[in-house]
């Protein structure tokens, strides 16, 4: 057939540069958003950066995940405000649209008139007098790894240069866990330049010498090793550790797959014997390297602060997160007064500095908009704690704030909230819901927090089973399997029922 041209008329949804960027500012994290902000600063000569008075200044409401804050924030003064002004100078409050996906508001390129947006952020410098653009991780306590702190402990012994750089080539051979698992005739092969080069005997007392530079353990070259390097440094009157060692050097097999019976006939000993030198042997660290491991500092600045006030909680945006950018008066008065047009670079240059302004002021008020409607559901867990969580889908705050439901899911995206009980994501507030015995429902998160309690009351010489767990959570109306309850408390990091007894 010969080629043909044809015409079709179809209809679809296009995104607008303006609506792009609100969705994409609405779906940054508090720190990203800082950056974004900072690089339009240094990009785009109609913005600058707005200095608060100093008299003003409050210190930034900003902590750990995991730290239970202890402040009282003025939630009066966490709102932020945006004005516009007008040719004549009168101001009009700008318009700030809820939802990311609604209509776009009309485009104001024609107008060219002075224009100001202006961020109310008190919350700008510490009472020490830090400089605002001081990077936090600048002046942050940095950990030593597990190799520097050997290398450390290492300098102070008196060593010929030989034994020292044997012992160097030893602890730089360290995995991360603490283990030797090179051998040492690959070893022996590293340094080059020791002449005669050195010898496997060397390396072993190289080796001696480093497993007792710091924790008991690291440097072994097995798990039977490592146990038993923690157990020898023990003192000798620690009841079982005789036992324990005899274990760890020959039977650790049998350990791991509970033939008691038969470690009984191997060692000649008890029953009670043999469970005091079990249970030592099991709180030993299989990875002592792993101590030296710091997990990276997670910096969080919580977007929302929600505090109480006469018996109501209140939802403000935190004052360290909101842009301190406004649009530059002079350059914009003359871009006002030239004869450029709005279509030339610069007035491209204008138009995105406002986009950016506004899109802004839109994304802290979808955020708060949100915070409020998830603690006005989550109330009870405000007042009573993680037990009172209730369940929770996107689809609900949606409906009730009339956005759309990716528009909730971008605003909860890596958003904390700053409470009294912590800093939680607003991720938190959204568990799974599980049904009860009565018709009723509950959160997977009031479960966890139940079990948690369950195991906190229990006895330490008989501690709960999965299955008595199970039981006593279906006494409270909870219908969940043994399964659930092993997979809920495998989260919480509580190790079985034979491990917790004591």
């Amino acid at each position: 057939m010969p080629p043909i041209l044809e015409l079709h008329h179809k209809q679809h949804v296009a995104l607008t540069p303006r609506l792009q960027q609100s969705v994409r500012l609405l779906q940054l994290s508090s720190l990203e958003f800082e950056q974004e902000v900072r690089q339009a600063l240094d990009t785009n000569p109609f913005l600058e950066l707005d200095e608060p008075s100093t008299e003003d200044a409050e210190p930034p409401v900003e902590g750990d995940a995991e730290v239970h804050p202890g402040y009282e924030a003025d939630a009066a003064a966490a709102a932020p405000a945006s004005a516009e002004l007008t040719p004549d100078g009168a101001e009009a409050a700008g318009a700030a649209s809820m939802d990311a996906h609604a209509d776009e508001p009309a485009s104001d390129m024609g107008e060219v008139g002075e224009f100001a947006a202006d961020w109310s952020t008190r919350a700008s410098t510490r009472h020490n007098g830090d400089a605002d653009d001081v990077d936090p991780g600048s002046w942050a306590h940095s950990q030593p790894t597990m190799h520097e702190q050997l290398h450390g402990f290492l300098n102070v012994y008196p060593l010929n240069d030989r034994d020292r750089v044997a012992a160097q080539i030893i602890i730089e051979a360290l995995d991360d866990d603490g283990y030797l698992r090179d051998p040492l005739a690959e070893l022996t092969e590293v340094c080059e330049e020791a002449d005669p080069p050195l010898t496997e005997e060397e390396l072993r007392v190289a080796v001696r010498l480093v497993q007792t530079l710091d924790k008991p353990g690291v440097g072994a070259r097995s798990l039977s090793e490592c146990l038993s390097l923690q157990l020898q440094a023990m003192p000798d009157d620690t009841p079982g550790r005789a036992l324990a060692l005899e274990i760890a050097e020959h039977h650790l097999e049998r350990l791991a797959r509970r033939e008691h019976a038969e470690l009984q006939k191997q060692t000649g000993c008890s029953a009670d014997a043999l469970r005091v030198a079990s249970m030592l042997v099991r709180r030993l660290d299989p990875k002592p390297g792993e101590a030296y491991a710091h997990p990276a500092d997670n910096y969080v600045v919580p977007d929302v602060i929600v505090r109480q006030a006469k018996h109501q909680w209140v939802v403000a945006i935190n004052p360290a997160v909101l842009p301190r950018a406004r649009i530059h008066r002079v350059y914009a008065e003359m871009f006002a007064q030239a004869t450029g047009t709005n279509a030339s670079p610069l007035g491209q240059q204008l138009q995105e500095a406002r986009w950016l302004l506004r899109n802004a002021e839109q994304r802290f008020t979808t955020i708060q908009r949100v915070a409020e409607c998830i603690v006005a559901h989550q109330k009870a867990f405000f007042d009573y704690g993680e037990i009172a969580l209730k369940p929770l889908v996107l689809r609900e705050v949606a409906d009730e704030l009339g956005l759309h439901e990716s528009t909730v899911s971008r605003a909860s995206s890596n958003k904390y909230m700053a409470t009294p009980r912590g800093i939680f994501e607003f991720r938190h507030f959204f568990p799974r819901k599980l049904a009860t015995e009565t018709g009723g429902r509950c959160s997977a998160a009031a479960v966890r927090a139940l079990i948690k309690e369950l195991i906190a009351q229990e006895d330490v010489h008989d501690p709960l089973s999965d299955v008595s767990l199970a039981k006593l959570l279906a006494q409270e109306g909870m219908i969940v399997a043994r399964r659930t309850v092993a997979k809920y408390r495998n989260l919480m990091k509580v190790p079985p029922a034979q491990l917790r007894q004591r």
